[in-house]
């Protein structure tokens, strides 16, 4: 069965009034037992719900959950031990029988959030989302990377890669500002996107939304907040999010992009790049993971090419995802060192960032001082980039000027004493940063 194919009904919940709890997809696209059992579940934990109290658990619209409670009245799964004045006061409890259904609940499934939205209507809510999606400008850009100091030849080269859509690979040497880059790049994606708490698929609940990972967006006040043209606002099975960014490091394996099953759950966990749909995923060290990049190349060919992923349940039932995901590697590792050429051309920009030059690596010293709070003296800039540098052969990476500075801060409060940016005290920091021999805490009349 290919989800992808199937029409989007993300329409107005209804209830079906021939048979509207039959065994089928009636209510929200779900099965009316798996939503009863989700129903028993929240009130097994809250004792009592009202009406209004339970859809919003549910994340449905209440004429929805009264439709159900109505039913679930007629199995006897629960009772109304009190009326209010009004009927959304209508108090709702379990019924011996309905703890008893509660309990085979639990033992199916543990998940107690709103609703999960079908594969179905997310598939067509990624899509959407994605064709709504603003082309990047030489302007956004600039704004965007403003606090990083950049050749300017290399913006071009950024902007055309975040609007190709395609994989990017950010090579070059450690310390170059390659993650900090990938970073900043997800903010010249503008708008917000709705994502579901859950989804379901094949009788399975798979967890999306992770306060990790997903940021909710302010209120807007136009209702439907910026890049969006559908208002899920009244929809409690969605989130209105700030475009997503995860970050995997050596710690990404092939079974991290698989759904993760927890047996004692009983569901499923959406993998890294399924949470990242419609924003950035960013492959960061590339080479130092627990599985070799050929691996990694190999198990993404398809989702880079076709935009389309697959995943496996633990039942076995394989189904397809959107990809619509902006892949970034950040790497030490030279293009052609890949080796395989069949991935290396899915690599649509190959982008190398190099070491500054004096006069750029000047002003990442002048911030360096100013996030320090250490005040800027001449002598003490000079011997850093005309003494230090040259002297140690070490190129000027925007890694050094923060890390060696906050040292000469560092040691200015253990003395109680104003920092000061002097040649002495430099060689002390510059010593303690890369472990060299004779770290000689500076005199105290340097009035660190």
């Amino acid at each position: 069965m290919s989800e992808l194919s199937q029409p989007s009904p993300l329409s107005l919940l209804k209830i079906v009034p021939s048979d509207p709890f039959g065994d089928g997809p009636d209510l929200a696209g779900l099965p009316a037992a798996f939503l009863t059992d989700l129903a028993l579940r929240h009130l097994s934990r809250k004792g009592e719900l009202k009406l209004f109290a339970l859809a919003q658990q549910l994340g449905l619209g209440a004429q929805v959950v009264d439709g159900l409670l109505i039913h679930m009245r007629t199995q006897a799964l629960v009772e109304v031990p009190r009326r209010g004045t009004l009927e959304g006061d209508i108090s709702y409890v379990l019924t011996d029988a309905g703890q008893r259904r509660a309990r085979m609940a639990f033992d199916k499934c543990h998940y107690m959030g709103p609703a999960p939205v079908p594969v179905a209507d997310y598939v067509a809510q990624v899509h959407e989302q994605n064709s709504q999606l603003q082309p990047v400008r030489a302007q956004r850009l600039r704004e965007v990377l403003a606090d990083m100091v950049l050749p300017a030849p290399l913006l071009p080269s950024l902007g055309s890669a975040m609007n190709s859509g395609k994989a990017i690979y950010l090579h070059g040497a450690s310390g170059t500002g390659k993650t900090f880059l990938a970073e900043h790049l997800v903010r010249t994606i503008e708008g917000h996107v709705w994502v579901p708490h859950a989804i379901y698929v094949d009788g399975e609940v798979i967890q999306v939304f992770d306060p990790i990972v997903h940021r909710a967006a302010r209120a807007s006040n136009t209702g439907v907040g910026r890049g969006l043209l559908r208002d899920l606002s009244t929809d409690g099975r969605w989130v209105r999010c700030e475009r997503p960014v995860v970050i995997a490091g050596g710690e990404l394996t092939l079974d991290t992009l698989d759904l993760a099953y927890d047996a004692h759950t009983r569901m499923h966990i959406a993998p890294p790049q399924l949470k990242a749909n419609n924003g950035i995923f960013v492959v960061d060290d590339l080479g130092r993971q627990r599985i070799s990049p050929t691996e990694l190349m190999n198990r993404w060919i398809v989702p880079l090419d076709r935009h389309v992923d697959y995943l496996t349940l633990n039942t076995g039932t394989k189904f397809s995802v959107p990809f619509d995901v902006r892949v970034i590697f950040s790497s030490n590792l030279p293009p052609e060192s890949l080796v395989d050429p069949a991935f290396a051309r899915r690599l649509g920009y190959k982008i190398e960032i190099e070491p500054l030059d004096a006069a750029a690596y000047r002003e990442v010293v002048s911030q360096a001082c100013q996030r320090t709070g250490v005040p800027e003296e001449l002598p003490g800039v000079q011997h850093l980039i005309h003494t230090l540098h040259p002297h140690h052969g070490q190129p000027y990476l925007p890694c050094i000027p923060y890390d060696v500075i906050s040292k000469i801060a560092d040691l200015a409060r253990y003395r109680q004493s104003a920092p000061r940016l002097t040649p002495q005290a430099l060689e002390w920091a510059w010593a303690n940063y890369f472990g060299l021999p004779g770290c000689a805490e500076p005199a105290t009349d340097q009035h660190l």
